[in-house]
């Protein structure tokens, strides 16, 4: 007995992987990829909240948009450690860049124009209202409190 798949057994699982490939969320998708934000998203009667987890970012380095149903989160900073020695030039000197993104298909249909947003402790809170009427097709940036 072979433990090779058949080639008749390759194509159904790549049949099935390609009807299911419809129904995936791509932002969990780049989540997977490690995007380095968790979301928590919840939908009640009136409004969608969405929660990320952004510790060590400063306010003004995120950026929140939400188009078309879907919310994009990103974030940027730059960290630099020095390790001086008096008698020489640096002995260290280390830098890093993060740059973070996420997007996510947001559960029912909200108004982004009235969204508000905050930042506080390393969490950010975005609160979207709930409509029941088609909505423009524009984009907008909210801004973070």
């Amino acid at each position: 007995m072979s433990n090779m798949a058949s080639f008749d057994d390759v194509n159904r699982l790549f049949d099935r992987m390609s009807r299911n490939v419809g129904r995936l969320d791509w932002g969990d998708i780049e989540g997977m990829r490690g995007s380095g934000i968790d979301i928590d998203v919840a939908e009640y009667d009136d409004e969608v909240v969405v929660v990320a987890d952004l510790p060590g970012f400063e306010r003004e380095h995120i950026d929140v948009t939400v188009r078309e149903g879907v919310i994009s989160i990103a974030a940027e900073r730059t960290m630099e450690a020095d390790e001086r020695d008096d008698s020489r030039a640096y002995v260290r000197r280390e830098r890093r860049a993060e740059s973070l993104r996420r997007s996510i298909t947001l559960p029912a249909e909200v108004r982004g124009e009235d969204a508000s947003a905050t930042y506080s402790n390393g969490v950010l809170t975005v609160t979207f209202p709930v409509v029941h009427a088609a909505e423009g097709a524009e984009g907008r940036r909210i801004d973070v409190n």
